[in-house]
């Protein structure tokens, strides 16, 4: 179970760093940056077992999926196998964080192996979500749900105008 969480960490991390590459390419580095907390600290809450992190990263990687089919299905041929991948990974850790989150803390399937710190990818998957999640953690719920907030009223603005010629 705590692989599935660290493989959550990682992919958050990445699509995170992936949005930040490209929106900064794009001509929009805030935006980018604001993404990149978003899936990172997302990641870190996955990797921390705890099921409101693991579902706004699914929510937030579904939204952007529908969007993408709505928006650009006219103009691209294909939906993007890759994004399906992701949001299958992200199904799968929602999954291992809502099942981990119902067993009690002395049974034998709580308990998590020891985090490794040797390589560098050890200290930021393992040591840092256990040092920076408790410290973020009620800041991270009120910056993500108002995230979505903003995408989605974005989105139904956006539907609800039209397409631009």
């Amino acid at each position: 179970m705590d692989y599935i969480a660290v493989q959550g960490f990682w992919v958050c991390t990445i699509v995170g760093a992936m949005s930040l590459v490209f929106l900064t390419l794009t001509g929009q580095p805030i935006t980018g940056f604001v993404i990149f907390l978003l899936f990172h600290l997302g990641g870190v809450g996955v990797r921390e077992h705890n099921p409101f992190a693991a579902a706004i990263m699914l929510v937030y990687y579904v939204v952007d999926f529908v969007a993408s089919i709505v928006f650009v299905f006219a103009n691209s041929p294909g939906i993007g196998v890759i994004k399906i991948i992701i949001i299958a990974l992200l199904l799968s850790n929602l999954r291992a964080t809502w099942i981990a989150s119902g067993w009690r803390a002395d049974s034998e399937e709580a308990s998590l192996p020891p985090r490794m710190g040797e390589t560098l990818a050890d200290k930021f998957s393992d040591k840092w979500p256990a040092f920076i999640w408790p410290k973020i953690k009620w800041l991270y719920y009120v910056f993500s749900f108002g995230c979505l907030v903003l995408i989605v009223t974005g989105l139904v603005v956006r539907a609800l105008r039209g397409p631009h010629v």
